[in-house]
């Protein structure tokens, strides 16, 4: 008999926001598909009943598996979760462009790759929801921070061209702009942050911005805020275009109505002493 659940992948979801998205819901008895790079740590999903998928998101080859596997299990998705993704952290002068790349091929060529496989099915059925995770850095930057901010400023560009497109289909496409959530990203982008911070010229920016990073994420939200966020933007039936959520997300509107050389010198005086 055909599982009549609705269906949901979700891609990084062996840690942080994709994992806590993927068990709440289950909670809310969705069919969830989970991927990730490590299979092993989404067993806690599977014993909960969602189907794991290995997924190398910059891979083509693995993409089109995993999309193959999907059409012929569920076919079109009800819902597409664009969670997967990483920071990495130097200033803009010095960061060595195959790091750069390797940071866009992940946070936007990759969900940009995935998303036109699966589209075609959600948008012949003339229903389904995109949900991509953008962060406040898609709408500033801070230093330090440039070319990560940059790869989120593209998700933020490439959504708004996909829901202005896939509007007379029927397909919903949801930005969810966290703020500073408690996931470990500090930790992943640690190692970065101490070569940084040794450089002669920039290296004091770079120490003083890791202090308030460490400072910041200590006080962030759980995963499961943002959770809690996608999955209302999932169950809505007509969702908003943008849904903030988490610490510090709520400088996004004070940003918006700031002069951007006072927003520069507050940053400044905030981050940078």
């Amino acid at each position: 008999m055909a599982d009549a659940r609705r269906s949901v992948l979700i891609t990084g979801a062996s840690s942080g926001i994709g994992l806590a998205t993927a068990h709440r819901l289950i909670d809310q008895d969705w069919r969830v598909l989970a991927s990730a790079r490590r299979v092993e740590a989404m067993e806690p999903l599977r014993s909960r009943g969602a189907e794991v998928f290995h997924l190398d998101l910059v891979d083509p080859s693995s993409r089109e598996a995993l999309v193959h596997t999907i059409s012929q299990r569920v076919g079109a998705l009800d819902g597409l979760v664009n969670n997967a993704g990483y920071g990495d952290v130097g200033p803009v002068e010095t960061m060595e462009l195959d790091r750069a790349r390797a940071m866009f091929e992940v946070n936007v060529f990759g969900l940009v790759g995935l998303t036109q496989l699966l589209l075609p099915a959600m948008r012949e059925r003339r229903r389904g929801c995109i949900v991509n995770i953008s962060s406040i850095a898609g709408r500033f930057v801070t230093p330090g921070a440039g070319w990560y901010g940059a790869s989120k400023h593209a998700v933020e560009a490439i959504s708004d061209g996909l829901r202005l497109e896939l509007h007379q289909f029927g397909v919903h496409v949801v930005l969810v702009e966290p703020g500073l959530i408690r996931t470990g990203f500090e930790g992943v982008s640690a190692e970065a942050m101490q070569r940084e911070g040794l450089q002669p010229v920039w290296g004091s920016m770079m120490r003083r911005v890791a202090a308030g990073w460490a400072e910041g994420f200590r006080k962030g939200s759980e995963p499961e805020v943002v959770a809690r966020t996608i999955t209302a933007a999932l169950e809505a039936s007509d969702p908003k275009p943008r849904y903030r959520c988490g610490s510090e997300s709520e400088a996004v509107l004070v940003q918006r109505f700031m002069p951007t050389r006072v927003w520069d010198s507050l940053v400044r005086s905030r981050m940078l002493g």
